[in-house]
């Protein structure tokens, strides 16, 4: 893998704003001022790695739903039923993404973005219109879209009616990632409509989650987490007895792999795996240089990479994994975001920072191979 600086498109800020990217500005977030280039292997290497993450994660779910080990998650025992019955009857799932630390030649998870990953738009379409325009005879690790109204497609006989809300927080971002899934849903086949989380009612005669027209509802697509949701008042008519049916997407079971207890729990289970780090919650070990994550947080918020000396002892809901050194490009350190749609690896999107940590300034950088 290699950084190769180049010049922008002329136009690189009307093209992009073309197909939604309307936050480009923010932090310089879009950044086409030089590309990455990967090889056909790197791109098979990084394509098995995620296949094969998404394969133990799987596992993983199974054996904390087995042995009820939510507890090590701080997830709340109301939820757990939920968890349990989403599981057992396959709720539908969509997507996800793994943040992998890559140097070259091996893969290492650094979490899964299982729940509310975005970055979206800019891996599946961005990037792509990029890679026309500028380099159109090259390839990209890059079937997102096309796997999105596959994945639909395959859903449709699981969503009642054939029809999907698509619920997120009055933000740009989120408002204009459930947009374009929901254009992927379209291309599928369903209906849509698209709602404000907060405009979810509920109605108490029938026992039904409503919409802003009163419309029962019955499959939901919603970019807000399942922490902040089993702390919502209405999370108790999730689990009320007799309640209508209800597809959330992304399923309740999906808070364990959005839990960075997660990380812990695989390196139990398999020790020593090629793509996987060193990662504990009872403290650091042995390690002489970790990162101490929070259970539950976003765009590196709370993240710390520490040593031996610094540490002052375990704390409550968080993991210790050790550090991946990362390799730095001209004094940034990229990302690779790998997305899983309908369980298989669908495309890379790369983001790199000022420090080894990725949080809300970083930058999303294209790619080719």
């Amino acid at each position: 893998m290699k950084r190769i600086p180049c010049e922008p498109r002329p136009n690189y800020q009307e093209r992009i704003e073309s197909v939604c990217l309307l936050w480009h500005e923010r932090d310089d977030y879009w950044n086409e001022r030089a590309y990455y280039r990967l090889t056909r292997f790197e791109v098979d290497l990084l394509e098995a790695a995620t296949n094969e993450l998404h394969a133990r994660c799987l596992d993983a779910v199974q054996h904390v739903i087995d042995r009820k080990r939510y507890k090590e998650f701080g997830i709340p025992e109301k939820a757990w039923p939920l968890i349990e019955r989403s599981w057992k009857d396959d709720w539908p799932s969509l997507y996800g993404r793994f943040d992998l630390a890559y140097n070259g030649y091996e893969a290492k998870m650094l979490e899964y973005n299982a729940d509310t990953p975005t970055a979206l738009l800019e891996a599946s379409v961005v990037q792509w219109y990029w890679l026309e325009d500028v380099f159109p005879k090259a390839d990209q690790f890059n079937s997102i879209h096309e796997k999105l109204v596959a994945k639909w497609k395959e859903l449709i006989r699981h969503l009642p009616g054939g029809v999907v809300h698509f619920a997120a927080l009055e933000d740009i971002e989120d408002r204009i990632t459930v947009t374009y899934l929901a254009d992927t849903a379209v291309q599928a086949g369903l209906k849509t409509s698209l709602l404000p989380i907060d405009q979810i009612g509920y109605d108490p005669t029938h026992k039904t989650f409503v919409g802003t027209n009163n419309e029962p509802l019955r499959s939901v697509f919603k970019l807000y987490p399942w922490e902040w949701m089993v702390n919502e008042p209405f999370f108790e008519h999730m689990i009320e007895r007799g309640a209508a049916p209800l597809n959330w997407i992304e399923p309740p079971w999906k808070m364990i792999l959005s839990n960075k207890a997660i990380l812990a729990i695989l390196w139990e289970l398999f020790p020593n795996h090629k793509n996987l780090l060193e990662a504990y919650l009872d403290g650091p070990r042995e390690m002489r240089q970790y990162v101490r994550k929070p259970f539950c947080s976003r765009e590196g918020q709370g993240v710390e990479i520490l040593t031996s000396r610094q540490e002052q002892g375990p704390r409550e809901q968080h993991v210790y994994q050790n550090f991946a050194r990362p390799v730095v490009f001209a004094e940034r350190y990229p990302i690779v975001g790998s997305w899983i749609i309908g369980g298989e690896a669908a495309g890379l999107g790369i983001r790199e920072s000022s420090g080894p940590v990725t949080n809300n300034t970083s930058q999303f950088v294209p790619h080719l191979f």
